[in-house]
């Protein structure tokens, strides 16, 4: 599969595709809205807009979302015990974020009760900031122990070992892009949790919403 329009086609066909590409517009719409809120109040009304509706919009394509964490705590995922640990950890707190992100959403478009909003985007932001830490750990022992494994390969057999190599090289490429995605989105659901100057400007938000986006393109796009 060469043709870029064909890939298109496949990455949009996932959720995680759509999710991507609407959450590169809410992103990019909050950083135009923040440029030009002063010296263009129209645009940035409608920029303004549009990333409402995009976060509105993906907390609806991730409805049932939350069965995926329940699945991998069901399959009991990892290697060994320290990462079945780790596994079950970080998908409980996803599979409270993508519960409780349901409420917020009948919340935020008023078929629950308005002020359920703020509580609903605390819990969701909470499980979601606390999955995302034993994901991030999760990552980095697998990161550390791919780079002792390539350079134990290199040592026994040097001659035969570019295959081999690659694809720990590979493996590590995608494990850094969920690492710096999942630190983007535990910056933007500490927002939530307990607002900040840092955490809750429009530029740290932007950047971070754009980072974890776009390293989710590049891990869901087809090869």
């Amino acid at each position: 599969m060469n043709d870029t329009v064909d890939k298109l086609v496949v990455f949009l066909a996932k959720r995680d595709g759509i999710d991507k590409l609407v959450k590169t517009f809410q992103y990019v719409s909050k950083l135009v809205n923040y440029q030009v809120e002063i010296s263009n109040p129209n645009i940035a009304v409608r920029a303004k807009k549009w990333e409402v509706a995009s976060g509105l919009s993906r907390k609806a394509f991730r409805t049932g979302r939350f069965l995926t964490g329940f699945n991998a705590i069901r399959r009991a995922p990892g290697s060994n015990k320290t990462f079945q640990f780790l596994a079950v950890l970080a998908n409980a707190g996803e599979m409270v974020y993508f519960f409780f992100d349901h409420f917020l959403w009948l919340s935020r478009i008023e078929v629950l009760d308005p002020k359920l909003a703020r509580r609903m985007s605390f819990i969701s932001a909470f499980g979601e900031s606390f999955g995302y830490i034993f994901f991030i750990i999760s990552d980095l022992i697998l990161l550390r122990e791919g780079v002792r494994k390539q350079r134990k390969i290199v040592m026994e057999k040097p001659s035969d070992s570019d295959e081999e190599v690659k694809k720990l090289r590979i493996d590590r490429t995608m494990r850094l892009m969920g690492v710096a995605a999942n630190v983007a989105d535990l910056i933007i659901a500490v927002a939530d949790i307990e607002p900040n100057p840092f955490c809750n400007h429009a530029i740290t938000l932007g950047i971070s919403g754009l980072v974890s986006a776009w390293a989710g393109w590049y891990r869901n796009w087809p090869s």
